[in-house]
């Protein structure tokens, strides 16, 4: 499988994954040419860069997100490899916010 069709096939599998969390998610429009447009939409306040790979630069996704995200919203990268669940990377600044938000 190319490295294209393979990213595809993650996008469209963690919009499944967060469609069981309740949200209404799908690819986003960057198949259609569009650029800055999340990998995955549908989870509000959120930019997901979506990848579906064995070896990961997180550093360089991350700033991909950061780049690409609106002004209210989170970067994160949903990642995973074969045979292992799905992670979550952020910045900390916005961990913490998260995390205060939740203990408060």
């Amino acid at each position: 499988m190319n490295s294209k069709a393979k990213g595809a096939k993650g996008e469209r599998e963690l919009a499944r994954v967060l469609r069981q969390y309740g949200y209404e998610c799908r690819r986003g429009q960057q198949y259609c040419g569009s650029n800055g447009d999340a990998d995955v939409v549908g989870l509000p306040g959120v930019h997901i860069e979506c990848k579906r790979v064995e070896k990961l630069n997180i550093y360089n996704a991350i700033d991909q997100a950061k780049r690409d995200k609106k002004e209210n919203e989170i970067p994160a990268v949903f990642h995973r490899k074969n045979n292992c669940e799905w992670l979550v990377t952020l910045p900390i600044d916005d961990f913490m916010n998260i995390y205060g938000k939740v203990i408060d």
